[in-house]
C-alpha cells in the first residue's frame, strides 16, 4: 500500500507562523532607559486617570483634582489650564517604541450609565532603525447625575529614526486633544442624597439645568482644545565600529561612541479653550459683573447679547538649539549640554469690549498681547543603564529677555540602581520662579473686562525616594516650600498668598504576601496648616487584600480580592465652572466612610480582563461629597446653600487589554 501524504500542515499553513515572542521595548525622550509594556494584573482594575490619589467629579472624564498636594508648573508663558490634564496626551512625554513585530493594544472598559473609555495603540518598525506609533482615546460618560457628560478624543503620533550608522537620529511627535466637559453646577440641595425615594441620582435637581434647553445636555459647557507638533533632529559625531555576525558574513550592525553632538528642537502648538453659558441667571456673575438676561421663552439666548461667553486662544512656536559633549564609554557616558532658543506667544481673548474713538459706544472685538522670549538653557546628565551604577544630572533654564524674564527652573538630582533586586533610591532639590499664566491675569467677556495684578510665584522642592521590589517595600519623603503662591480664592477669584509656607508630605508602600496571598498597604501623610489656601487630607490610604494565583498549568492567572481607600476628614476644595478651576473653600468639610471595592482581574495569554464592583460601601452608607460647588443664595428663605459634588452610586465595571501582534 503506497503511503498516503500528511497535507494538514499544508491547509494550516503554520510555516510561516512566527510563535517567538515580541521583542517590544519603548522609551522616553532625550533617554536612553529602556522600559516594557505593562502586562500585570495586581492593580489592573484601579480607574486610570485618577492614580493613584486623584479624584475626578465622580465622572470619568470630569476635572481632575489631586488630593496629594502637586503645586502647578508655572515657568514662563503658559495658558493655564490644567484640569484635564490627566487625559491628554504631551508632546514631551510620550513612548518612543522599538519592536520586531506590529504590536497592537485595544483597551476597553464599561460601566453604568453608559460610561464607555476605548483606545487603541499600534506600533511597528518600517525598519529596524525606523519605528511609528499612533494612539487613539475616546472618553464618553454621560455620568450618574443630571446633565455632566463628558466627551473626549485624544490622538498622538510619534515616530522614531536613527540612521544605521547611529550619526543622525529623528523624534517626532503629532497630539491633538479636545475635552468637553458639560458643567450641572452641582447638586443644588446636598439633603437629596439621604432621600430615598432620589436614589436615582437623575432624579435630583442640580443648579444649571435647564428644562427649557434640554434634559441631557448642559447649556453650560467647558471645552479645551490643544494641538502640538515637535520634530527633534540630533547628528552626532564620535567613534563608529562595525561588528559582523557570526553566521552571516552579510549581516552587521553599527555601534557609536558619541564625542560630540548637536540638537535642534522645534515645537509648534496652539490652545483653546471656552466657555459657554446659553441660558446664564445672573446670580453666577455676581462676582465679577451685574447683568439681567432674558430669552423668548424658548429656552435659547442670543449669542453676544444674551448669553456668556468667553474664548482664550494660545499660539506659540519654540525653537532651540543644544550643543551636547560627551565623557565615558557607551552606556556610561556623561553627557553634558547647553543651547538658547527663542519662543513666541501669542494669546488672544474673545469677546472683548472695544471702546469706539470719540464716540460713547463700544463695540465687541477680541484683545491680543503677543511676545518674543529668549531663554538660556543647560544639563548635566548620567543615566544609570545597568544595575549596580549611580545615575545624576543637573538642569537649568532661565529667561533672558521679554514680558517673562527673570523666570527660571533648576533641577538637581542623584540616584543609584541597585544590585540583584534590591530597587533604587532617589534625591533631588528643584527651585522654580514664575509668573501667573494668562487665564490667571485676564478675564474677558461680553460685560466685563478685567485684569489680575499678580508677582512672580517661588516654588522650591527637596524629594527623596527608595523602592525595594525585593522586600516590596516603597516609600519617600517631599517638601514644598512657596512664596507668592498663586490661587483661586474662597471668592473664587485669582488671588495670591503672600506670605511663605512649606508642605511636607510622606508616603510609604508595603506588601506583605503569605502563599497567594497579598496584602498591599498604602498610606499618605502631608501637614498642612489650617492658615493656607491648600485643600488637603491631612492622611490618605489604601489597603487591598487579594488572591493571586497561576492556575491550569500557568494557562490562566487570577487575581481577586478587596480594596478600601480613605481619607481623613477635611475641607474639599471648590469647583468654580466659569473659570473651570478649582478653587479654595474653608466654609464646608466632610467625612466620607470609606470606599470598598470588590475585583477579579484574569490574564490569558496577551489578554487581560477585569470585573469590579466599584463604591460597594454604599450599600449601607450615602453617596460620598467629592467638591463643593459655588455657593448660591435660596430665593425662598434667603439662606447660604453650598451646593456640591458627589460620587456615582455603587456599579459594576467591566474592561479588558489585548495585545494583537502580526
Amino acid at each position: 500500500m503506497t503511503p498516503q501524504r500528511d497535507t494538514s500542515k499544508d491547509k494550516t499553513n503554520d510555516g510561516k507562523w512566527k510563535n517567538h515572542e515580541a521583542r517590544i521595548y519603548f522609551e522616553k525622550l532625550n533617554s536612553a532607559q529602556q522600559f516594557l509594556p505593562d502586562t500585570g494584573i495586581h492593580t489592573f482594575h484601579r480607574r486610570p486617570f485618577v492614580q493613584p490619589w486623584a479624584r475626578d467629579m465622580g465622572n470619568p472624564g470630569s476635572p481632575v483634582n489631586d488630593l496629594m498636594f502637586r503645586p502647578e508648573i508655572r515657568v514662563g508663558p503658559t495658558l493655564g489650564y490644567h484640569i484635564f490634564d490627566a487625559y491628554r496626551f504631551n508632546a514631551d512625554s510620550l513612548n518612543y517604541y522599538n519592536t520586531d513585530r506590529p504590536y497592537s493594544v485595544f483597551s476597553y472598559q464599561t460601566a453604568g450609565r453608559q460610561e464607555h473609555i476605548a483606545s487603541i495603540m499600534h506600533t511597528q518598525n518600517i525598519r529596524p532603525n525606523w519605528n511609528f506609533a499612533v494612539e487613539y482615546r475616546k472618553i464618553n460618560s454621560p455620568g450618574y447625575y443630571k446633565i455632566q457628560r463628558n466627551n473626549h478624543d485624544n490622538f498622538a503620533l510619534t515616530t522614531k529614526y536613527a540612521s544605521l550608522d547611529k550619526h543622525y537620529k529623528l523624534n517626532a511627535a503629532l497630539v491633538y486633544n479636545k475635552q468637553q466637559h458639560d458643567e450641572n453646577g452641582g447638586i443644588s440641595s446636598p439633603g437629596d442624597l439621604d432621600t430615598p425615594s432620589l436614589n436615582n441620582r437623575r432624579t435630583i435637581n442640580t443648579n444649571y439645568q435647564s428644562e427649557q434647553y434640554s434634559t441631557t445636555r448642559s447649556s453650560v459647557t467647558n471645552v479645551q482644545r490643544d494641538f502640538t507638533l515637535m520634530v527633534q533632529n540630533t547628528y552626532t559625531w564620535g567613534v563608529t565600529d562595525t561588528f559582523y555576525d557570526e553566521e552571516d558574513t552579510a549581516a552587521y550592525t553599527y555601534t557609536l561612541t558619541p564625542r560630540f553632538s548637536i540638537t535642534h528642537k522645534g515645537t509648534i502648538s496652539t490652545e483653546q479653550h471656552a466657555y459657554k453659558d446659553l441660558t446664564p441667571d445672573s446670580m453666577r456673575y455676581v462676582s465679577l459683573f451685574h447683568r439681567s438676561f432674558a430669552n423668548d421663552g424658548s429656552g435659547y439666548y442670543a449669542a453676544g447679547s444674551d448669553s456668556v461667553y468667553t474664548r482664550q486662544k494660545w499660539f506659540w512656536a519654540d525653537n532651540k538649539i543644544l550643543l551636547n559633549g560627551y565623557i565615558g564609554k557607551v552606556g556610561k557616558q556623561l553627557e553634558f549640554s547647553a543651547g538658547a532658543g527663542i519662543r513666541y506667544d501669542q494669546f488672544i481673548s474673545d469677546p472683548a469690549v472695544k471702546v469706539t474713538a470719540d464716540s460713547p459706544y463700544y463695540r465687541l472685538g477680541y484683545d491680543r498681547r503677543s511676545g518674543a522670549t529668549n531663554y538660556l538653557e543647560g544639563q548635566l546628565r548620567k543615566e544609570a543603564l545597568t544595575p549596580g551604577e549611580w545615575q545624576y544630572g543637573a538642569s537649568a533654564r532661565y529667561l533672558v529677555t521679554g514680558e517673562y524674564a527673570g523666570n527660571f527652573a533648576i533641577h538637581t538630582m542623584i540616584g543609584k540602581q541597585l544590585n540583584h533586586n534590591l530597587g533604587s533610591f532617589f534625591a533631588g532639590a528643584q527651585q522654580e520662579l514664575g509668573s501667573a499664566p494668562y487665564s490667571y491675569t485676564d478675564y474677558r467677556n461680553a460685560y466685563k473686562d478685567t485684569s489680575f495684578s499678580l508677582n512672580t510665584e517661588s516654588k522650591s522642592v527637596l524629594y527623596a525616594t527608595l523602592e525595594s521590589p525585593r522586600i516590596k517595600v516603597y516609600g519617600g519623603a517631599r517638601a514644598y516650600i512657596l512664596n507668592n503662591y498663586i490661587y483661586m480664592n474662597r471668592n473664587e477669584l485669582p488671588a495670591q498668598y503672600t506670605v511663605p509656607f512649606t508642605i511636607p508630605q510622606f508616603w510609604l508602600r508595603k506588601v506583605f504576601r503569605v502563599g497567594s496571598f497579598f496584602l498591599d498597604n498604602e498610606i499618605v501623610y502631608q501637614i498642612a496648616d489650617n492658615n493656607i489656601p491648600v485643600n488637603v487630607p491631612e492622611i490618605m490610604g489604601r489597603h487591598q487584600l487579594s488572591f493571586e494565583k497561576a492556575l491550569f498549568k500557568n494557562a490562566i492567572k487570577i487575581a481577586t480580592g478587596v480594596e478600601a481607600r480613605y481619607n481623613t476628614t477635611y475641607n474639599p476644595a471648590g469647583y468654580n465652572a466659569q473659570f473651570n478651576r478649582f478653587f479654595y473653600q474653608d466654609y464646608q468639610q466632610i467625612t466620607n466612610t470609606p470606599e470598598l471595592s470588590v475585583f477579579l482581574n484574569f490574564r490569558i495569554k496577551r489578554f487581560r480582563a477585569f470585573i469590579a464592583g466599584d463604591n460597594m460601601q454604599q450599600i449601607f452608607a450615602r453617596n460620598a461629597v467629592l467638591f463643593t460647588g459655588t455657593p448660591t443664595t435660596n430665593a425662598t428663605s434667603g439662606t447660604k446653600v453650598v451646593p456640591v459634588y458627589a460620587a456615582p452610586n455603587n456599579m459594576i465595571r467591566f474592561g479588558f487589554n489585548w495585545v494583537m501582534i502580526n
